[in-house]
C-alpha cells in the first residue's frame, strides 16, 4: 500500500509534469507494483466466494485494463481521421500496440513465469517437478483445471489466422470474438468454489465475514485499477523517452515498450503466485489474460473505430500489420501445443524466449540498419518466416500430443455439463 502513496500524491497535485523522466517512471512504477500485489491478494481473497477462474479472470482484465485504453486511444484516433495517412497510421498502431503484447505475454509472460516456478520447485524440493534427467528436461506440472482456458485460447487462436484476409477487422470478428469470451466466463463462473487454504494477507481478509470480504475485495480492485489505469501510461511514456534517447525507432517503442510497460502488472502479480507455489493459479491467469487482449480487446477496436468514424467501418491495416497478427497467431499456436499436456519444460520455455526475442532482435536490426521501404519488406517476410516456423512446430507437438488435445476437449466437456447441472438447481432454487 504504501508503494502506491507517492503516485496518489503526484497524481491528485499534478506535478508529474515537473519532474523528470526517470522520476516519473521510478514513481509510476513502484505504483503499478504496489497495485500488482494488491491485485493479487484481492483475487485470492475472492476464491473464498468465487471460483478461481473467474476470479482470475477478473484479475487479468484489470490487470491489462492500460493495454485496452492504448488500443482504445489508437482506434479512435484512427476513426476520426479516417482517410487520411494520421487515421491509417494509428489504425496500424491500434493493430501493432495489440499484436505486440499479446507476443510479449507469451514470449516473456509465459517462459518467464515458467523458468521461475521450475527454479522454486527445485529450491523447495517440490515432489510435483518432473525430472527427466537433465536440467532442460526439467517441467511443472499444471492442475488440469485450466483446460477451458486452453480449449478457448486455442478456438480464438485459430479464428486469429482469418482476420488478416478480411482486409481489416470487422463486425464478425467482434461478433465471434466477444461471443468466444462470453461463453468461456460463462461457464467458469459455474464453477466450484475452491477450497485451498490461503496464507498471509489473503487468509487474514477470508477469516472476516461474507460482507466485509466483498467490500475488501471490491476496494482492492477499484483502487488497484485506479492505480494501473492512471500510472501505466506516464510509466510507458517514460520508458519510450527514455529509449527515444539511445535512438530506438519511435514504431519500435510503441510496439514493444508501451506494451512491456501495460503488461508489467499482470507478470509481477503471476511472479506473486509462483512465489507462493501456486504455479497453476499463475498460468491461470496467464492463459486467462492472453484470452481476454485475444477476444475482448480485438473485439472491441472496431466498436471504438466506429464510433469515432459515426458510423459503422472496418479498421484497416496495410500488410505488415496483418502479419504481425498472423504471427501472433502462430506463436500463440505453438504456446498452445506446449501447455495440451499440462505440464512446460525449461527446453520449452527456452524455445518460446528465444524464437520471441530473436524474432524482436532481428527486426530491430533490420530497422536500424537498412532504409525505411527495404527493411519494411525483409521485416514482412521475416514476420512469415517466423509464423510458418511456430505453425510448423505447433504441429509437431500436436501430433505427438493428440490424446492430451481429446483430454482437454473432454474435461471442457464435462466442466460445460457440471456448469448446465449447477445453472438448473439455482433456477429451481
Amino acid at each position: 500500500m504504501f508503494l502506491t502513496l507517492a503516485w496518489v500524491v503526484v497524481w491528485a497535485t499534478n506535478v508529474q509534469h515537473a519532474l523528470g523522466t526517470l522520476a516519473v517512471v521510478g514513481v509510476s512504477g513502484l505504483a503499478i507494483l504496489g497495485a500488482s500485489f494488491l491485485l493479487a491478494w484481492g483475487a485470492e481473497t475472492a476464491e473464498k466466494d468465487v471460483p478461481r477462474a473467474f476470479a482470475l479472470a477478473v484479475l487479468a482484465v484489470l490487470a491489462v485494463a492500460p493495454e485496452y485504453a492504448v488500443d482504445a486511444y489508437f482506434a479512435w484516433t484512427a476513426g476520426a481521421n479516417a482517410g487520411t495517412e494520421a487515421g491509417r497510421e494509428a489504425a496500424n498502431l491500434a493493430v501493432a500496440n495489440m499484436t505486440g503484447a499479446n507476443r510479449i505475454l507469451i514470449g516473456l509472460g509465459w517462459s518467464g513465469i515458467a523458468l521461475f516456478s521450475i527454479h522454486k520447485a527445485r529450491q523447495r524440493d517440490d515432489v510435483r517437478l518432473i525430472e527427466r534427467n537433465s536440467p532442460l528436461g526439467d517441467a511443472i506440472p499444471l492442475d488440469r483445471d485450466i483446460a477451458t482456458e486452453i480449449l478457448f485460447l486455442f478456438c480464438a487462436t485459430v479464428y486469429a489466422f482469418l482476420i488478416p484476409f478480411n482486409g481489416g477487422i470487422d463486425a464478425i470478428d467482434s461478433i465471434v470474438l466477444v461471443s468466444l469470451y462470453a461463453i468461456y466466463i460463462a461457464i467458469i463462473i459455474q464453477g466450484e468454489v475452491s477450497a485451498e487454504e490461503h496464507v498471509g494477507v489473503p487468509a487474514y481478509f477470508q477469516r472476516r465475514s461474507r460482507l466485509i470480504r466483498i467490500l475488501i475485495v471490491l476496494t482492492l480492485f477499484c483502487y488497484s485499477g485506479f492505480l494501473i489505469f492512471t500510472a501505466v501510461e506516464p510509466f510507458a511514456h517514460g520508458l519510450e523517452n527514455l529509449g527515444l534517447q539511445f535512438g530506438i525507432p519511435p514504431f519500435f517503442m510503441l510496439q514493444w515498450v508501451a506494451p512491456l510497460a501495460s503488461e508489467s502488472p499482470e507478470l509481477i502479480v503471476t511472479a506473486y503466485l509462483v512465489n507462493k507455489a501456486r504455479s497453476t493459479a499463475a498460468f491461470n491467469a496467464l492463459i486467462s489474460s492472453k484470452l481476454n487482449q485475444w477476444t475482448l480487446l480485438i473485439g472491441t477496436l472496431v466498436v471504438v473505430y466506429s464510433l469515432a468514424l459515426g458510423q459503422y467501418g472496418v479498421l484497416p491495416f496495410d500488410s505488415k500489420q496483418a502479419a504481425e497478427i498472423w504471427l501472433t497467431a502462430a506463436q500463440s499456436l505453438f504456446a498452445i501445443s506446449v501447455l495440451i499436456n499440462f505440464r512446460i519444460s525449461v527446453r520449452e520455455a527456452v524455445t518460446i524466449l528465444v524464437l520471441f526475442s530473436s524474432q524482436v532482435l532481428a527486426e530491430f536490426v533490420l530497422l536500424q540498419t537498412l532504409p525505411s521501404a527495404q527493411s519494411a519488406t525483409y521485416s514482412y517476410w521475416l514476420l512469415i518466416a517466423y509464423s510458418v516456423l511456430y505453425v510448423l512446430l505447433a504441429l509437431v507437438l500436436f501430433s505427438k500430443r493428440y490424446a492430451s488435445l481429446r483430454e482437454v476437449l473432454r474435461l471442457t466437456a464435462a466442466k460445460v455439463r457440471r456448469a448446465r447441472v449447477h445453472g438448473a438447481e439455482e433456477s429451481q432454487d
